[in-house]
């Protein structure tokens, strides 16, 4: 089974739910209509008893690089729309009743970051990082990356994660607690398949009852944080440092803020 969404793959096999982001030519870079097909994709399942364990993935180098700015016909700036539908996605994916696997094959930025994080395990390729990016063009993390950060690695870490916008190797957010586990590339996929196979085969209602009490305890602000980086992020949309961030971004130079 596939997604009717370009660039959203879909497949139910013995047990296990994958999620595919399958834009490999975009760096997996996600639009408002891919975010949505991802939330659809683990809404539909949700009350499948077949469906004993998820994996959400992407294909090719990246695992997601955060949003669309690239000015495909089809994607164009975030939106209130788009910012919805990362909202909506973390969301559920943290309200899913089994345990979701964050197979991050490649680099995760932006609200790829938040993608990941969403999961309960999040495990990585040695050679993947994490990068909130968001401030290189004028913005701020979203998609609940705000609460999702702070609550894994907390305030002084997250902070300078967010402010910074520096890469994370997958080593150090293993070290740093922001990810569950990091595997050699070579191992990564048959790793992945042996801890699915561990989840799917346990059981399912204890792992349901467990993961939702960690999260309660652990996401008290996660709702909250949904709405305040909206509201933030479409203030700065309308900035004029957005601007010339998406500009030299496209442009490949440095962006020189605070001039609009």
């Amino acid at each position: 089974m596939s997604s009717d969404i370009p660039g959203v793959d879909t497949t139910v096999d013995n047990g296990v739910l994958r999620v595919t982001l399958n834009r490999p030519s975009r760096m997996n870079a996600v639009t408002t209509e891919t975010l949505d097909a991802v939330a659809d994709a683990f809404d539909k399942h949700a009350g499948d008893a077949q469906v004993r364990t998820a994996i959400l993935t992407g294909t090719g180098r990246a695992f997601c690089t955060g949003a669309d700015l690239g000015g495909e016909k089809t994607s164009g700036p975030p939106s209130a729309a788009t910012i919805d539908a990362a909202n909506r996605t973390a969301a559920t994916i943290r309200a899913f009743p089994r345990p979701v696997i964050g197979a991050v094959n490649g680099p995760a930025a932006g609200v790829g970051v938040s993608l990941a994080l969403a999961c309960d395990l999040t495990i990585a390729t040695a050679s993947s990082y994490f990068l909130l990016a968001f401030t290189k063009v004028g913005l701020m993390p979203d998609g609940g990356a705000t609460a999702l950060v702070a609550a894994s690695i907390g305030r002084a870490r997250a902070l300078k994660m967010a402010l910074l916008a520096e890469r994370l190797p997958a080593a150090e957010a293993l070290a740093a607690g922001l990810i569950a586990d990091v595997y050699p590339d070579d191992e990564f996929a048959a790793s992945i398949e042996a801890l699915a196979r561990r989840l799917a085969d346990g059981p399912s209602e204890a792992f349901h009852f467990t993961k939702d009490a960690v999260n309660d305890a652990t996401l008290t602000e996660l709702d909250n944080a949904f709405a305040r980086e909206r509201a933030g992020q479409l203030d700065l949309l309308a900035a004029p440092d957005y601007k010339e961030g998406v500009a030299a971004f496209l442009e490949k130079r440095p962006a020189v803020f605070g001039r609009g």
